[in-house]
């Protein structure tokens, strides 16, 4: 009695032991390696257009927000992070030129006059 009771609990943990559950497992990707553009018209006119160059190669047309909307409206334009080396041109002329650091995931602003 007490050797088939004891094979039964052996059996018993034997089984539980070789099953395992298999729970889903969650994966989670990291954030993507940009930052965000978003380009502010100091003076509160309508929309501009204007042409930003990054690290002087690259270059794309940029739609500008009033101030008082920037936090909820406008367009923002990803770029890669690290130092870049920004300017901002309106019909030849140079409305901004700097160097920033873009970290990821990070909108930053640039105010034009």
């Amino acid at each position: 009695m007490k050797r088939t009771l004891f094979f039964i609990v052996l059996g018993l943990a034997l089984v539980m032991v070789g099953c395992k559950a298999n729970y889903p497992v969650a994966q989670q990707s990291g954030k993507d390696d940009v930052a965000f553009l978003l380009f502010v018209s100091a003076s509160n006119q309508s929309s501009q257009i204007v042409d930003v160059t990054i690290d002087g190669n690259t270059t794309f047309e940029a739609k500008t927000v009033k101030a008082k909307k920037a936090n909820r409206k406008g367009t923002s334009y990803a770029v890669a992070t690290g130092r870049r080396r920004l300017k901002v041109e309106k019909e030849g002329q140079t409305l901004y030129e700097k160097e920033v650091f873009l970290s990821t995931q990070e909108t930053k602003i640039i105010t034009l006059p």
